[in-house]
């Protein structure tokens, strides 16, 4: 192990907050965001706080712009690695999200918004969320389809599908989004969701053990990796609630060799 899998998320982990990256000093492959990739980081913060998003990101030479996408206010820009962000205005969003000094609650993220997926052909796409995964539709834009999995209207549940049938395939790499992930409460429901998948002709992984979750992987139609994770038993099992994020966690397998990979990895600075 070489490389940091950085999780940032709320004060507890919840599901729908989590968003997490590897950092790979000196490993710059650029890929290509495109067809067959979630092509978006789309975050949810209350109606009034898109002023101070702007500001804040303004303060920080970061240049965004406000658009409008099903009635709501959207605030655009890129992330350092030119992966497209977007924080969208909502009244429905009831999650706390994180505050800091600088960061107030009435502003504060309250977690993911969309997952944004893009794709030549979307309709087996469509059949696989609706009539595997459980969302419905809730409604469509131009080449852009919105689908919910609550049932409600509600921000932190949507995926939307945009068609774009000329658009060029996307290639993994520094500044594009490898997968995403969606919670289940337990492994008996991810059970059923595997069986599913399995009798739709999908190709699914083995339920793998990734200590804070359990997870299995399979691709959609689209060529988009898909992940199902439980949010059981979550990342309080190895340390308390209070010192999330504050220890270099390793799997059991690894901690034998903790010395060796501590002065592997580049040293970092962690702000709560």
């Amino acid at each position: 192990p070489s490389a940091y899998h950085l999780y940032y998320g709320d004060e507890s982990g919840s599901p729908g907050s989590i968003i997490t990256f590897f950092y790979w000093p000196g490993h710059e492959a650029r890929g290509r965001i495109g067809a067959g990739q979630n092509t978006a980081i789309v975050f949810a913060a209350p109606s009034t706080s898109l002023d101070f998003w702007q500001q804040r990101l303004a303060s920080l030479q970061i240049a965004a712009t406000r658009r409008t996408r099903f009635n709501e206010d959207v605030l655009a820009f890129a992330d350092p690695d030119g992966i497209p962000v977007e924080i969208v205005a909502v009244t429905d969003d009831t999650r706390a999200g994180w505050t800091t000094a600088a960061i107030p609650s009435a502003h504060a993220l309250r977690g993911m918004h969309t997952a944004e997926l893009t794709v030549r052909a979307p309709q087996a796409t469509e059949n696989l969320i609706t009539a595997t995964m459980g969302y419905r539709l809730v409604r469509r834009e131009g080449n852009r389809a919105r689908f919910t999995s609550a049932s409600a209207d509600q921000s932190g549940t949507y995926i939307d599908v945009i068609a774009d049938a000329s658009a060029a395939p996307g290639a993994g790499g520094s500044g594009t989004i490898h997968h995403i992930a969606f919670s289940v409460p337990d492994d008996a429901t991810e059970l059923v969701m595997q069986k599913a998948l399995h009798t739709a002709g999908y190709s699914v992984s083995d339920v793998r053990d990734r200590n804070y979750f359990h997870s299995i992987y399979y691709r959609e139609p689209g060529g988009i990796l898909f992940e199902i994770a439980t949010a059981n038993p979550g990342f309080a099992i190895d340390e308390t609630p209070d010192s999330l994020g504050t220890a270099l966690k390793l799997p059991t397998q690894f901690e034998r060799a903790r010395p060796q990979i501590e002065r592997l990895l580049p040293p970092i600075s962690v702000t709560k």
